[in-house]
């Protein structure tokens, strides 16, 4: 070991009769493994929570849509599907039906009406509702879901914020009430009562079964979910929507989104997840803005830290440096030995302070005992993400800047007098 290295480690951790330097040292160990846990833990938080609320965004709607101008029904093209399944880049391509509607649910209590709310019914394939609610339902298989649909109604799944609100539960009744495609073009824009009250189309359902993505806004309280087959029957048989597109790689979206919609043409454009979800994705943007101030306050906190200890080490340690300045030590090799006692230090403290922020995420991560709103958060827990890149550059940031500030306490010693130290 070099003799200033041992020097530096005797003054930092050598056993001392008066409990007030080492005490120093402990404390000084202690903010700085605080502030790199804390740094460490606030960089999982902020990447948790974006990646998570990304993936669910992705996972339960479709990559990109492609639909027709004004939201137009067309009629089903195999021309078009094969021309959008050969992209390079996608993965799979599916048809769906949507429909804005008015949904009723059963009466609360005697003497009161019936809760009605605003809905956008939308039919998928019978594979891509399986998958759904593998994920987000209860679980139901496709042939129960089936079964519902034997006495004449429509199969539905409701949100559960939705089921909720209108008080309905699996097996339950529901009136559907909308204005076919005629009706909404022509009487609505004439102001023609009479031509909307004829143009409404009204159907029954039956609930199917209840599902939860965590997205009420915009999702679980609005979007009720349905077979293709059932609502193109009833509401324009080999009439679509447009088509749900996923693709194999999501950084490369927009160029795909791109290429599809100059393959395609007007009447058809593109439309990504990032687009249709746009105001969530910019408040995740701001969540990750305000980590640099979050992590420069924290740093510059530990950083000040090592440096007031350094300054009590050095008054404390005023006789010894003048002791070595007596006996020859070189002003420069005096900074070093307090250099070199920031450096001990800051290791010891960003250790402690990994090791505290890798043993919190695991245990988060294992028992979720931080829970949040999930109407507010979109998720019911604080995700944490382990990331060993955070680990290194906030390691590295934090030990940079604690030698920077550390010259200045190693200088202060280096450039006190051998006569005036000796007699202090």
């Amino acid at each position: 070991m070099s003799p200033l290295l041992y020097i530096a480690r005797r003054f930092a951790f050598r056993d001392r009769k008066s409990s007030r330097p080492a005490f120093i040292v402990v404390a000084s160990i202690t903010g700085i493994a605080v502030g790199t846990a804390a740094l460490i833990l606030t960089l999982s938080i902020v990447k948790g929570f974006a990646s998570s609320v990304e993936n669910k965004l992705i996972s339960f709607t479709s990559h990109i849509q492609v639909r027709q101008a004004d939201d137009r029904v067309f009629a089903a093209s195999r021309y078009d599907r094969r021309l959008m399944a050969g992209t390079g880049g996608v993965v799979s391509v599916s048809p769906f039906f949507e429909k804005s509607i008015m949904v009723q649910g059963r009466r609360r209590a005697e003497g009161e009406g019936a809760a009605i709310r605003p809905a956008l019914l939308k039919g998928i394939a019978a594979d891509q509702q399986e998958f759904f609610l593998l994920r987000y339902g209860s679980h139901q298989r496709e042939g129960e879901a089936g079964d519902n649909g034997k006495d004449g109604l429509m199969s539905l799944f409701l949100g559960k914020s939705m089921a909720e609100a209108l008080g309905v539960q699996k097996g339950d009744k529901v009136l559907l009430a909308g204005v076919d495609s005629s009706g909404e073009r022509e009487g609505i824009g004439k102001g023609d009562i009479m031509a909307v009250l004829s143009s409404l189309e009204l159907e029954t359902g039956r609930v199917a079964g209840i599902y939860e993505t965590g997205l009420q806004d915009g999702f679980d309280d609005v979007v009720i979910l349905g077979r293709l087959d059932e609502l193109q029957q009833r509401f324009g048989p080999g009439m679509l929507s447009g088509y749900d597109i996923n693709v194999d790689d999501i950084d490369r979206i927009e160029f795909i989104a791109q290429e599809l919609g100059a393959k395609l043409e007007f009447p058809y454009y593109t439309y990504t997840v990032f687009e249709r979800y746009a105001n969530l994705f910019e408040w995740l943007k701001l969540q990750k803005n305000i980590t640099p101030l979050l992590i420069i306050t924290i740093t510059l906190v530990a950083v000040f830290n090592i440096m007031s200890t350094l300054l009590v080490l050095v008054i404390e340690k005023t006789k010894e440096i003048g002791m070595l300045v007596a006996l020859g030590l070189e002003p420069g090799k005096i900074s070093r030995i307090f250099l070199g006692q920031s450096l001990l230090i800051a290791l010891a403290g960003i250790g402690a302070g990994s090791l505290i922020a890798l043993a919190l995420t695991l245990f988060e991560q294992r028992f979720h005992l931080i829970r949040l709103p999930e109407k507010s958060y979109f998720i019911s827990y604080v995700p944490l993400m382990i990331d060993p890149f955070d680990y290194l550059v906030v390691g590295i940031a934090v030990l940079v800047l604690t030698m920077l500030f550390a010259f200045i306490p190693a200088r202060i010693a280096s450039s006190l007098n051998p006569g005036t130290a000796l007699t202090t």
